[in-house]
């Protein structure tokens, strides 16, 4: 696909919108190209951070739904953080007039760490306008739900939604080892059949 361009999914409010993202969530970019770089270093940082506490976790037998919001945080920063890495590396550039080449000759349009991350799900539910007598904003279009985002960032969002409403569940709650479950299910046997 070519830069902006769109093909409708479900009616006007499932569109597949091809855009690539330079840097963080919402287009926001960090100081430049060495920003770039650090973004994506300490994205890699963070990951790695991510994956031990993973196996923290499951080590002291946490909550299924702590870890699974984890997780969900853990790969979808890695989805992003796969496009940063090796998308700018493997393609040619996108642009409003042609479409990128995977494996092009002479290499990608961007070096190791400085590629763009890939964003295309969009949802504008509803468009209206505000209304003149709103400050600032009067008159001005209004598109719910205007971001568009990627797979990656969906799983970020779940994730670290799921951690805020659901943590009473989640940092309270302990699995039992699945040694005393089987304790459990004996002596319940045993008392059962004598």
């Amino acid at each position: 696909m070519q830069i902006g361009e769109e093909i409708n999914v479900l009616g006007n409010w499932f569109i597949i919108h091809f855009i690539e993202n330079n840097g963080m969530a919402f287009g926001m970019e960090f100081a430049g190209e060495t920003g770039k770089v650090i973004l994506t270093v300490f994205r890699i940082i963070a990951v790695g951070a991510l994956g031990w506490y993973i196996k923290h976790l499951i080590s002291k037998n946490a909550s299924f739904g702590l870890i699974a919001s984890i997780s969900l945080i853990f790969t979808g920063a890695l989805g992003n953080i796969l496009d940063s890495v090796f998308y700018g590396v493997i393609f040619s550039q996108s642009t409003f007039y042609n479409v990128a080449t995977l494996m092009p000759e002479g290499g990608g349009y961007a070096g190791f760490l400085h590629g763009k991350v890939v964003d295309m799900l969009y949802f504008p539910v509803f468009q209206t306008y505000y209304p003149d007598w709103v400050p600032f904003l009067g008159g001005n279009d209004f598109i719910f739900f205007r971001p568009v985002f990627n797979i990656a960032d969906s799983s970020i969002t779940i994730g670290v939604l799921s951690l805020i409403l659901f943590q009473r569940n989640v940092f309270t709650k302990k699995a039992k080892p699945i040694e005393t479950e089987i304790e459990e299910e004996i002596e319940e046997n045993q008392v059962i059949n004598p």
